[in-house]
């Protein structure tokens, strides 16, 4: 099992940044992609970036390429996902999740947060 706690969520103003964290526990030395997807009221969860173990393999929806940025701290067994540029559209409860395949699709993955919530505001 692998247990994924995300913070760093809030209320911004668009134009705004917020980084969000996600610390992974547990059997962590079974993950390979750790990513990030997102999900609005009344939205399918959708798919943010995605980031390999060792820190390859990088790819973003084209919603947040240019604006957001992906990292991971294996040492601290943590993914960081940096969010320049706010806009209202990014509003959602974001979550954390991993698993062996680096993948857009959130059925490929393993293990998920509880999420955090994030609030742009215009």
């Amino acid at each position: 099992q692998v247990q994924l706690v995300e913070s760093g969520g809030g209320l911004v103003q668009a134009g705004g940044s917020l980084r969000l964290s996600c610390v992974a526990s547990g059997r962590t030395f079974s993950m390979n992609a750790m990513g990030w997807f997102r999900q609005a009221p009344g939205k399918a969860r959708e798919f943010i970036a995605v980031i390999e173990r060792y820190g390859g393999g990088i790819t973003y929806a084209d919603s947040v390429k240019g604006r957001f940025t992906i990292s991971r701290d294996n040492a601290r067994n943590t993914v960081y996902l940096q969010m320049n540029s706010l806009i209202p559209e990014d509003t959602a409860v974001y979550y954390c999740t991993t698993g062996n395949t680096v993948a857009t699709t959130a059925s490929l993955y393993d293990y998920w947060g509880r999420g955090t919530q994030v609030t742009v505001s215009s």
